[in-house]
C-alpha cells in the first residue's frame, strides 16, 4: 500500500487482537493486488436492537488506480466474523479486478434462442423450434421470466438446453 492503513471505530472499542487481525488481513490484500493506494477500515455498532443484540458493521474502502472498491457487509453479531467475512469479500473483488487488468475475463456463453412452436397450456408444456429446425421440449416450470399462460406461439425465448429422459429439453427459459 502506498498510504498507511487507516483503522477507525465508532461506538466500539477494538482490542489489540482485533486491530492485529485487521492489519494481517489488510496485508494479504496487498499480496493479491500490489497496486493498492490506500485502505480504510471502519468498524462500528450502528444501534443496539433488543431482538438481535449488538451488530457489528465493517466497511472497507480500498483505493486503487482509477477507482475504489467498497465492501459493506450485512451486520454480524460476532466481531471476528464480521471482520473476516468483509475481508473475504474484499479479497474476491480484488482478485476479480486484478484478473480484469490482466485481461482474464470470464466468458459467459450466449444462451441460444428459439421460437415457441407448440403450446399445450392445459398440460403445462410446449415445444421450442431452434433456428436449425430442431424441436425442444420445455415444461412450464422451466420458465423463469413471464407467465406460462401468457405465452404465444411464435414468441422468441432464450433457454439452456439439457438432455432429458426423452431427449433434449429446455431449462431456464426466458422471454427475450
Amino acid at each position: 500500500m502506498k498510504l498507511p492503513l487507516e483503522i477507525s471505530s465508532k461506538n466500539v472499542h477494538l482490542s489489540e487482537e482485533m486491530e492485529e487481525l485487521i492489519r494481517d488481513k489488510a496485508s494479504k490484500l496487498d499480496n493479491i493486488f500490489d497496486q493498492i493506494i490506500g485502505c480504510r477500515i471502519m468498524v462500528d455498532i450502528p444501534h443496539r436492537s433488543q431482538r438481535s443484540g449488538m451488530q457489528y458493521n465493517v466497511r472497507i474502502d480500498i483505493t486503487i488506480p482509477g477507482g475504489e472498491i467498497v465492501v459493506k457487509r450485512e451486520p454480524d453479531e460476532d466481531l471476528y466474523s464480521a471482520i473476516s467475512n468483509s475481508f473475504d469479500v474484499a479479497q474476491r473483488r480484488l482478485k476479480d479486478h486484478a484478473g480484469k487488468q490482466r485481461g482474464e475475463v470470464k466468458f459467459h456463453e450466449e444462451k441460444p434462442v428459439a421460437r415457441i412452436s407448440k403450446l399445450f397450456p392445459d398440460e403445462g408444456y410446449g415445444f421450442l423450434l431452434t433456428p436449425e429446425g430442431r424441436e425442444i421440449y420445455f415444461h412450464e416450470n422451466a420458465l423463469i421470466s413471464g407467465r406460462f399462460k401468457d405465452l404465444e406461439i411464435g414468441t422468441v425465448v432464450s433457454f439452456i438446453e439439457q438432455l432429458g429422459e426423452k431427449g433434449p429439453q429446455a431449462s431456464s427459459v426466458s422471454l427475450t
